[in-house]
């Protein structure tokens, strides 16, 4: 009850608070549960695949194989991203059912406030953590 007293007196402060929270959480569980250095191998074939598309413009035999190729990497970047995404999910939407609950009268657009903080803290602690 004294934690939610404070976030309801504190609305702002307190989502932006409960945002880098769980953007922490899910960033450690994102790092533990994937292959963080196949990962990192497979977004450099991405930007590799990317700059030949570019060169190969012209050449739509070239450009098919080239594709498939980049299709079946991002399948596999994909397949090690789901993981995470399976662990976090029910824990979240029992998270967003409580914050509803709570900010429901006071803050309206509470979701605008923790969708901005969510990705500026995802993005800081993705580089903090060295995630992909």
């Amino acid at each position: 009850m004294v934690l939610r007293g404070w976030m309801v007196a504190n609305p702002t402060l307190s989502i932006i608070l409960l945002s880098f929270l769980v953007t922490l959480i899910m960033t450690l569980i994102t790092k533990k549960f994937t292959n963080q250095a196949r990962m990192k191998e497979l977004k450099e074939l991405q930007k590799e695949y990317n700059k030949k598309l570019k060169e190969n413009r012209e050449n739509p035999d070239v450009m098919m194989r080239i594709q498939k190729d980049m299709m079946s990497s991002s399948m596999e970047l994909m397949k090690h991203s789901f993981k995470p995404m399976i662990i976090t999910a029910l824990p979240l939407l029992i998270v967003f059912w409580w914050i509803k609950g709570v900010y429901s009268g006071v803050l309206a657009y509470w979701i605008w406030y923790y969708i901005g903080a969510s990705i500026v803290s995802s993005i800081i602690l993705r580089k903090i953590f060295n995630v992909v």
